[in-house]
């Protein structure tokens, strides 16, 4: 504990917090997005999705994903991280991520606009992206195999 000292447990969780969040939102999002291409385009209850999806984003996914990185910053420079070979295995998870929130807002202008481009079932499959990536970054940091 070099530079964070007694907040060092503050940071890890606030880390794991917007983590969370973060990962609440990166499950919800292709639901709705389910559930937003099955409206017509136009409609009120395209707009009303069109609302969520932007608020969702907006109020739970950026702020996150912002923190999540600031937080982990801090968190490997503290402990070094950069030495450990799990770290670099989460660290490229976590770039996955980072690129899927930047899928999901892109996605989410498409809807908006009343582009329909993946199919239900494509966007079920997304869904679980979030998930298996939870379990290697768990993995990796727990077990650290490596």
């Amino acid at each position: 504990m070099a530079y964070l000292g007694a907040a060092y447990l503050w940071v890890k969780a606030a880390h794991v917090i917007f983590v969370i969040f973060l990962m609440a939102g990166l499950f919800m999002m292709p639901r709705f997005f389910i559930y937003h291409q099955q409206c017509a385009v136009g409609s009120d209850e395209d707009v009303k999705w069109i609302e969520r999806e932007r608020r969702l984003l907006r109020i739970i996914l950026n702020p996150s994903i912002i923190l999540v990185w600031v937080f982990g910053l801090m968190l490997m420079v503290e402990i070094g991280a950069w030495h450990f070979g799990w770290f670099h295995l989460k660290l490229l998870v976590v770039l996955g991520l980072s690129a899927y929130h930047g899928w999901i807002a892109g996605y989410s202008k498409k809807l908006a606009k009343g582009l329909r481009p993946m199919t239900d079932r494509q966007l079920r499959l997304l869904n679980e992206v979030p998930g298996v990536a939870a379990a290697i970054v768990v993995i990796a940091v727990i077990v650290k195999p490596f």
